[in-house]
């Protein structure tokens, strides 16, 4: 018997939309029910060339599609800076947020999204996929075995990739009215993510931004580094960047062992993904070699990450709709802690590395 499927509209046609209308088709409680752009020709393409249903609705605005009665929840693909309009007028409407990342382009920003959320009973939900995907539980699972990892010390993470010349010149990623959060609010906010879920959502107890952040002409990021410190003297330092050869890495260090996966952020593999531990590893006699040797683990999943992402959202969504539950707080609380560093290590960057307190 086939699932009840909650129907989604998507505002604009932008390149990550592609990625999650498929998300959307393949996911077993969802379904594309309408899209809008700025202009019903625009529209009308992207739904063509993206396998949308044929009874996909198609409309030349986004208002058109929070019109829409039939619309339960709306996945925003939108600049950063038009995060906080079209949000907060779709929890006003009653639509459930699917919302990309980053969520705001501070935490004040997205404080009035969650409060206008909170009042309309919608659920919110960032699109950070990786958190959804099988392996990051497995792995999570390794970080929290006293025996075979012991206890945090250190997370080191890194996600860059080499821009070409048009995207350096003509990307949002690079507008300071569209996304002024340049690399760090768009590669940044996965490794802020990743630092802060090893560490179990603890807030660090100051930020400070690394040397060497490099800026676009127009006054855009688009290169830093961070070092957070936290009160029980955990550690951990972030990497991002538009200039560095592709790498989705962590690296989290305990007193008894250590995980590493090399592609965090977006799997190599669609459908299954590894990772690497190691416990209580020593130096052999002559210092040669040492062992016990790493192992790896593969996780096998049986739909794409950013699907099971959808599914579970869909899931929270339709219990709200049909059977009068209360919104999930877990993903907009895990949303402003990370929006919420984010905001300190931009504000240490713009004192010139001076520690930033989280109080």
């Amino acid at each position: 018997m086939s699932q009840p499927q909650i129907k989604f509209g998507i505002l604009g046609c932008a390149d990550i939309a592609r990625k999650l209308s498929r998300a959307i088709i393949l996911a077993p409680n969802a379904t594309i029910y309408a899209i809008g752009s700025r202009s019903h020709e625009k529209a009308t393409k992207f739904a063509a060339s993206n396998n949308f249903p044929e009874t996909a609705k198609i409309y030349g605005s986004y208002d058109a599609v929070l019109d829409d009665p039939n619309v339960d929840a709306v996945y925003i693909p939108l600049p950063t800076s038009l995060h906080i309009k079209w949000a907060v007028v779709a929890a006003q409407k009653k639509k459930h947020v699917l919302l990309e990342k980053p969520v705001a382009l501070n935490v004040g920003e997205f404080d009035q999204i969650v409060e206008t959320c909170e009042l309309n009973g919608v659920q919110l939900m960032d699109s950070t996929m990786w958190m959804h995907n099988p392996r990051t539980a497995r792995m999570k699972e390794f970080i929290l075995d006293r025996e075979k990892f012991g206890v945090l010390r250190s997370v080191h993470a890194v996600f860059s990739f080499t821009a070409d010349p048009d995207f350096l010149e003509n990307n949002i990623r690079i507008k300071p009215d569209l996304d002024a959060l340049g690399a760090l609010g768009d590669v940044g906010w996965y490794c802020v993510r990743a630092i802060l879920w090893a560490n179990d959502f603890q807030l660090p107890k100051s930020v400070t931004a690394l040397p060497g952040t490099i800026f676009n002409k127009a006054g855009v990021i688009v290169s830093c580094g961070a070092a957070f410190q936290w009160e029980d003297g955990v550690t951990a330092t972030f990497r991002c960047s538009f200039f560095e050869n592709l790498s989705m890495t962590i690296t989290a260090s305990g007193t008894k062992g250590s995980l590493h996966i090399n592609d965090f952020v977006i799997p190599i593999e669609e459908k299954q993904g590894s990772f690497t531990t190691a416990t209580e590893s020593r130096f052999n006699d002559l210092v040669t070699g040492w062992g016990p040797l790493p192992s790896q683990h593969t996780v096998v999943n049986d739909l794409p990450q950013e699907a099971l992402m959808v599914t579970e959202f869909s899931r929270l969504v339709k219990s709200i709709k049909n059977d009068g539950s209360l919104t999930e707080k877990k993903w907009p609380n895990l949303s402003r802690m990370t929006q919420f560093v984010l905001d300190a290590v931009k504000t240490s960057i713009d004192k010139s590395g001076e520690p930033v307190s989280l109080g």
